[in-house]
């Protein structure tokens, strides 16, 4: 079966043309586009078996993997046998004729078999398929085995020496996995401790250096690799402050003029940059007049305060005069920032802006990384061709329009006289006052007093029928409402009671107009007497 692979990629023309052929012709499978789970475990120890082999033969003839079996005459767009076979396999998997994570296994394979040389020509061909590995479909039953692979590459690459490529694979991890990817994250915000920077303890000998300040300078990369453990330990908090009142206090001594930024060329240095600094004691005075090491220091102060100031975290362990001591000295560092050349007014507002950006993604670790990426909207064909338009409703909204043409249909409609009959107030009221009978067993929150429409259907009724009963409403709620005839005696004896102030107080107000109408008859009457 493997000879009958070998010679398939051996073969020209695209594996689309011949890729799910020679599968039907090696595995013979039960259906005839995609394999079962046994025989596409069957298909994966074949197909790791050959590209075994064809690694092993490629290191003995001392080729490139990559290139292996790609003749001298070929053109440079040809491919060597390797790369085939994985555009093969690629090919079933992104058609789902096989398993999709098998792609991601060969890789990994290919990897842990290769040197560090080859695994960069291995990687580049990852990066030329990333689109494809990052599809839906292959990116679930894979991104677990992907990030494993790169993990290990990872590891087995020096820091110092191997920068660019350790930066491609991070970069391609970057994209390779969604954004809210909680393993990319580092969701418990965990400090690199193991990244110590390394530095003299005893002074050298016959070197005009303040090695105290030296020592002073370089011991504040203790604290810069480990913030939180300041925010526990006052005695730390308070060395770090009096170690870095030290150097703040030389950098403001000791400033640097427009010439110097100038001789400081940051854009030729960022050619040959290196993820540390020197810690020599015999260039403590070069690195005092390089603006791009005071800004480094500078700004490993702003993100250790930054982290320091996040609410949340350490509310409880900051005190009050800890809080006043990292907005003082966060003063000072911007100062300092500022008028280190070049541009520095540039520099220190690129900074607060990329800092005030980090608390975004700061409340966003802390929310749970919840996933923001929006599913793109399908968009709907009309077959017509024709644009489709909103509906426009001719009164207004689709309920108006159809009872509208409703009664166009129906001329005799509006003119029925059972569409305008009022109910009386006794059969209105009547399925409220059974949910008023405890005999009923009615739950409460299934009443028609719950109902709003219903309420206020019924007191409209009232006010025109039964403006004695409406007048209960104030006192009893809509339950007073209800025709005293309807309700049980039990229940009729609640709204039976004493009258209410109000209307005592009316037929007080009545008497006492009778008595006045009782006096202006008198008077008249007496004085009508005398006239006579």
């Amino acid at each position: 079966m493997m000879e009958a692979f070998r010679r398939a990629i051996l073969q020209p023309g695209l594996p689309e043309t011949f890729a799910l052929k020679i599968v039907q012709e090696v595995i013979k499978p039960q259906k005839q586009t995609k394999l079962a789970q046994d025989e596409n475990q069957l298909l994966e120890n074949m197909l790791r078996s050959l590209l075994q082999e064809l690694v092993s033969s490629a290191v003995q003839s001392g080729e490139e993997i990559m290139q292996y079996g790609k003749s001298i005459d070929d053109e440079d767009e040809t491919q060597g046998v390797i790369p085939r076979l994985l555009d093969v396999v690629l090919y079933l998997c992104e058609k789902e004729h096989v398993e999709g994570g098998m792609i991601f296994q060969l890789l990994e394979d290919l990897t842990e078999m290769s040197t560090m040389r080859n695994c960069k020509d291995i990687f580049r061909y990852i990066e030329s398929k990333q689109d494809i590995l990052g599809k839906q479909e292959l990116f679930a039953r894979g991104k677990l085995v992907m990030l494993r692979t790169c993990n290990q590459l990872l590891r087995r690459l020096s820091k110092a020496n191997d920068v660019i490529f350790c930066g491609r694979i991070l970069m391609f991890l970057a994209h390779f996995f969604p954004l809210s990817e909680r393993s990319a994250v580092n969701i418990k915000g965990v400090f690199n401790t193991s990244n110590e920077t390394k530095y003299e303890k005893d002074p050298p000998e016959g070197i005009s250096v303040d090695f105290n300040f030296y020592k002073t300078l370089w011991s504040l990369q203790d604290y810069f690799c480990n913030p939180a453990s300041l925010s526990t330990s006052p005695v730390k908090w308070q060395k770090f402050t009096s170690s870095l009142m030290v150097v703040l206090n030389t950098f403001e001594a000791q400033p640097l003029s427009e010439e110097e930024g100038a001789d400081n060329n940051l854009e030729e240095e960022a050619t040959t940059f290196n993820i540390k600094y020197l810690t020599s004691s015999k260039l403590m005075g070069l690195e005092l007049k390089d603006p791009s090491f005071r800004r480094h220091i500078l700004l490993q102060c702003l993100i250790l305060f930054d982290y320091l100031k996040a609410p949340g975290k350490n509310d409880k362990d900051s005190s009050e005069s800890m809080k006043e001591e990292i907005k003082s000295c966060e003063d000072r560092v911007k100062k300092l920032l500022e008028v280190t050349p070049p541009k520095g007014k540039d520099f220190l507002h690129s900074i607060e802006h990329i800092l005030e950006r980090e608390k975004n993604w700061v409340w966003w670790k802390r929310d749970g990384c919840p996933p923001f990426e929006k599913q793109p909207v399908e968009k709907k064909t009309v077959n017509d061709g024709a644009k489709k338009r909103r509906p426009r409703w001719r009164l207004g909204n689709k309920e108006l329009s159809q009872l509208w043409k409703w009664a166009d249909q129906n001329p005799n409609a509006l003119t029925d006289p059972q569409r305008v009959r009022t109910p009386a107030i006794s059969d209105y009221w009547k399925p409220l006052a059974e949910d008023m009978d405890d005999s009923a067993g009615i739950e409460a929150e299934y009443h028609h007093k719950n109902k709003k429409v219903y309420c206020w259907k019924g007191l409209r009724f009232s006010a025109r029928q039964d403006l004695e009963g409406f007048s209960k409403f104030t006192e009893h709620g809509i339950e007073g409402v209800v025709p005293l005839e309807l309700l049980p005696s039990e229940v009729r004896s609640k709204f039976q009671g004493k009258p209410s102030d109000r209307s005592k107080r009316a037929k007080k107000e009545e008497t006492k107009s009778a008595l006045h109408q009782v006096e202006e008859s008198q008077t008249t009457w007496y004085v009508q007497r005398k006239l006579q």
